[in-house]
């Protein structure tokens, strides 16, 4: 199988940049996925950020994620575990508006370090939107408009730490799913692996990489798009030694954004204008999206097909 794609940021602005194009449209089709480097966002930062919170999960969450796990029983499980994860998160939410300062237990510099983490992340999405937009064909600022809703794009991170497991066969860390929202940063620690994507029927891992943020492709991208990019299966393998960091921030459409394949897109790629996927709000998609998380997606795109949205004009 060929090589986890990985992009260097910093060549779209030299000689090559038409090759780190279309390395990033190859990565965007065919694997849901890409790891950038040299992505702006400095060292110094994520390293502050990586320190913080492992020390917010030691201080904090550890033994909180102990006693749970003790209680559910899932350290002494016989059986695969169909229905519980093995990790410990909390949730930032950033826009449309920050809860930072209300989320418990985080330190004044971690809260600090987290809202400037955020900025730098909401810019990079933007960036990349851009350059989806470029390769798609589409004029740009597209997407960021097709996300924006009346409120503007709805952002959030997910901090998880997926700790030691004594039965890593019998409980994952995450089960299998695809990402609801839009186009999804991670910064994943650089010294525990765990997360793989499904590629060509078979799970693949996604290598940790010194100061690297993962992109992903989420299910909108995929309605947007009309298919040609699509949101990829992925999970978390829990391992029995070390403790996994992940920090994974979503840009999601707004909450009353109505999400649709882009009619440019119709018109230049499908022979016969086929759409393949519904017109929706995005919030209606969350809800559906909350009790069928880790099944199939096309179940949930088909649910779409039957609202009592029109036809989208193409003209």
């Amino acid at each position: 199988m060929t090589n986890f794609p990985v992009i260097n940021f910093e060549k779209l602005n030299g000689e090559e940049r038409k090759d780190t194009m279309e390395k990033i449209k190859d990565a965007c089709e065919n694997w849901g996925f890409f790891e950038l480097v040299n992505h702006g966002i400095p060292h110094e930062v994520l390293d502050t950020v990586e320190r913080l919170t492992k020390e917010h999960y030691r201080k904090c969450m550890e033994e909180r994620f102990k006693e749970s796990m003790a209680s559910k029983g899932l350290e002494a499980v016989q059986t695969e575990v169909k229905d519980m994860d093995w990790e410990s998160t909390f949730h930032l939410r950033h826009l449309p508006e920050s809860n930072i300062s209300e989320v418990p237990d985080l330190i004044d510099e971690y809260r600090k370090v987290m809202k400037d983490f955020a900025l730098r992340l909401e810019k990079l999405a933007e960036q990349l939107l851009d350059l989806l937009c470029e390769n798609l064909g589409l004029e740009k600022g597209y997407l960021k408009k097709a996300f924006y809703g009346s409120r503007g794009p709805t952002f959030g991170t997910k901090v998880a730490n997926y700790p030691p497991c004594p039965n890593p066969e019998l409980v994952k860390g995450l089960r299998p799913h695809t990402d609801a929202g839009g186009i999804i940063l991670l910064f994943q620690d650089d010294k525990v692996s765990g997360l793989q994507l499904l590629k060509d029927d078979q799970w693949v891992d996604v290598p940790p990489m010194r100061h690297s943020i993962v992109v992903n492709i989420g299910d909108q991208l995929e309605v947007i798009t009309n298919g040609k990019y699509k949101s990829v299966e992925h999970r978390v393998i829990a391992q029995t030694d070390g403790t996994r960091m992940s920090i994974a921030s979503f840009y999601n459409p707004g909450s009353d954004a109505v999400i649709y394949p882009a009619p440019e897109l119709l018109e230049k790629e499908a022979e016969d204008k086929i759409q393949l996927y519904p017109k929706f709000v995005f919030e209606d998609y969350m809800k559906l999206y909350a009790k069928l998380k880790f099944q199939a997606k096309e179940p949930r795109f088909e649910a779409f097909k039957a609202s009592n949205f029109g036809p989208i004009a193409t003209a």
